[in-house]
């Protein structure tokens, strides 16, 4: 999985950009992919792992009646935990995972629900990538394989959002600085 996690570093290195985490259910996975990569020290500001729920409103600045309302499992949890995490820790880009691994049901939400949420900044364009983006998983599989495919759907998600915000001549440049894309 370490290539999705080696793109992300390789390409916020070349924009000068750094990046926080916020995880739930993946405990940790996701910043253990991302410092799995050599050079993830220039971009990588550190991660939050706020798995009780009262550590979402607390560290992460996560809305406390949203909490109650809608549980830890929520996509504007996840959208929130990615902005808190960035400005938390001081980062240009923000990611989170909050979801039910399992082996029981959370929240009323069953085994293998997922939110995955992007944090990131506004391009000087209108419509450009950026801002908050959250994505809504249904997954299958052992507590181990939802875990993991989150981590894989949350630095899926970041790359789409990177790569979205490069255009032309910027892409090229880095496909050729960097061995191609």
């Amino acid at each position: 999985m370490n290539s999705a996690a080696a793109d992300v570093v390789r390409l916020l290195t070349v924009r000068g950009e750094t990046l926080a985490v916020a995880e739930s259910l993946t405990g940790g996975l996701v910043a253990a992919e991302i410092t799995a990569v050599a050079g993830a020290s220039k971009v990588f500001r550190g991660s939050v792992t706020a798995y009780a729920t009262d550590l979402k409103h607390r560290l992460l600045d996560v809305d406390a009646a949203l909490l109650a309302r809608n549980g830890a499992v929520d996509a504007q949890v996840a959208a929130q935990m990615a902005a808190g995490v960035r400005t938390a820790l001081g980062a240009d880009w923000g990611i989170a995972t909050t979801g039910v691994a399992g082996p029981e049901p959370q929240d009323g939400r069953p085994v293998g629900t997922v939110f995955v949420a992007v944090d990131g900044p506004l391009g000087p364009e209108p419509g450009s990538a950026g801002g908050g983006k959250v994505e809504a998983l249904r997954l299958n599989g052992l507590r181990a394989e939802i875990r993991m495919e989150s981590v894989r759907s949350v630095l899926a998600l970041l790359l789409k959002e990177l790569v979205g915000e490069q255009t032309g001549n910027e892409r090229a440049q880095d496909t050729e600085q960097n061995g191609g894309f």
